[in-house]
């Protein structure tokens, strides 16, 4: 193995085993900063830039309808999905595999979760004017989503400023936590309801990546009842 490699993975190996687990059990969250380091990270943002600027991110959607209510009014982010395989799409993939990694190193150790495939990634983008997303949970009904991991992307960001911040509810804790988007931070928390969290107000073009670890046995029960349930409104679609 390569030196380079073995640093590489020595240090992912530290990261996971010394700080996200402990941090996930115990807070719920972690974030480290200076990921990728500049240069790899500004690879990052320029293929987001690309994928921004030749209009191949689209209106978020919501999960279920809200009748009577604007979609803007809950968020207003443009996004596109992602395996990291197209072109174009390159150091993003050189990022999905690091996280893959991280991921990979922490499974046995986050409860009784056993994580074994994730989401495509989510590239995203709030393009300023106050736009957000208001509090909600990535995972209320048990869809098999167990962590989340956003990639941020922002150089320069000052959130006084800039707003931007996205807000975690904790639990059962008196406090909220503040994580401003900076450039190379890369953010883990549990998807569930665990953490309820916000995208405040952006004032300035916001960029991150997000991928959804999935926990096998949730995720095999939500597809069984999906498909029951898709089942039984065919058949009642069927009777006379």
């Amino acid at each position: 193995m390569p030196l380079l490699q073995h640093i590489m993975d020595t240090e992912l190996e530290r990261l996971a085993l010394d700080q996200i687990v402990p941090s996930l059990l115990d807070q719920g969250f972690f974030y480290v900063d200076n990921f990728l380091g500049e240069m790899v990270g500004d690879f990052v943002l320029h293929q987001v830039k690309e994928m921004h600027h030749s209009g191949l991110l689209h209106d978020g959607q919501l999960a279920g309808r809200s009748s009577g209510i604007s979609r803007r009014n809950i968020r207003s982010d443009k996004i596109s999905w992602v395996s990291g395989l197209e072109r174009g799409c390159e150091a993003i993939h050189f990022l999905l595999t690091l996280i893959d990694k991280l991921i990979s190193l922490c499974i046995g150790r986050l409860g009784k979760s056993i994580i074994r495939e994730r989401s495509k990634a989510m590239v995203a983008c709030y393009p300023g004017n106050g736009t957000g997303y208001v509090k909600h949970v990535d995972n209320p009904n048990a869809d098999g989503r167990c962590v989340t991991c956003i990639y941020y992307l922002n150089k320069n960001w000052n959130a006084k400023e800039h707003g931007g911040i996205l807000r975690i509810f904790p639990e059962g804790k008196s406090y909220v936590a503040d994580i401003e988007p900076l450039f190379d931070r890369l953010l883990f928390f549990w998807s569930d309801r665990r953490n309820p969290h916000e995208v405040q107000p952006s004032f300035s073009t916001r960029y991150a990546i997000t991928v959804w670890y999935f926990d096998s046995e949730e995720r095999a029960e939500a597809k069984r009842k999906f498909r029951d349930l898709t089942a039984s409104t065919e058949h009642d679609g069927n009777t006379p």
